[in-house]
């Protein structure tokens, strides 16, 4: 339930930004208006608007498959608003260091749930690294997909020019990791023997 109703805010949030300036530029991480105006909700709100259609049905989509499972667990272990404080937590972890990196610069923004989306993918695969994960229309295993996903998005991060937040992707992994082991420690455990027994 608490994934459907994400996605629904984000979708309706977002849409309707498409076409209103004004509500994008109050949402989006700009870091002025954190430093001047405090204006701190924004290291959430980021994450309710999206570029275009195409950035947000990308997020959308892989959050609908990977947050409901992934729901059910923070679920039983931290009560039913434990995605929620995990989701949360994720946007504001995976976007600090681009803040940090930025703070002085005026003519940064970042938009977009990915950094959260990522942490929810990554917790997904230490969970269950042999499940079948599509990239596009490709299946594949869910850790070779976030190996894959590391590597592109460091290569990316370094090149930089695509106008993407590639560190927020990587930031947001390392959370969703970070974050499941320290709810469940017996988690890392389970992911490394899971490694030994592979399942194509």
């Amino acid at each position: 339930m608490i994934t459907l109703l994400i996605i629904l805010a984000t979708c309706v949030v977002s849409i309707v930004a498409f076409r209103n300036q004004r509500l994008l530029d109050d949402l989006i991480l700009w870091p002025p208006a954190l430093s001047r105006s405090r204006e701190y909700y924004r290291l959430v709100t980021y994450g309710l608007v999206h570029a275009d259609g195409g950035h947000l049905f990308f997020n959308m989509i892989s959050l609908y498959f990977a947050g409901r499972i992934m729901e059910q667990f923070f679920a039983a272990a931290m009560g039913p608003l434990g995605f929620l404080t995990f989701y949360i937590g994720a946007l504001v972890f995976s976007i600090l260091p681009s803040y940090m990196a930025n703070r002085q610069n005026a003519a940064y923004r970042s938009l977009g749930a990915s950094g959260a989306v990522s942490a929810i993918l990554f917790a997904f695969i230490l969970l269950a690294p042999w499940s079948r994960i599509y990239l596009i229309v490709v299946p594949m295993p869910a850790i070779l997909y976030g190996v894959l996903f590391v590597a592109y998005s460091i290569y990316m991060d370094k090149r930089g020019g695509d106008n993407v937040n590639h560190s927020a992707h990587l930031w947001g992994a390392l959370y969703g990791v970070i974050f499941t082991v320290a709810l469940k420690p017996a988690a890392l455990l389970s992911f490394i023997a899971s490694l030994t027994q592979p399942r194509l």
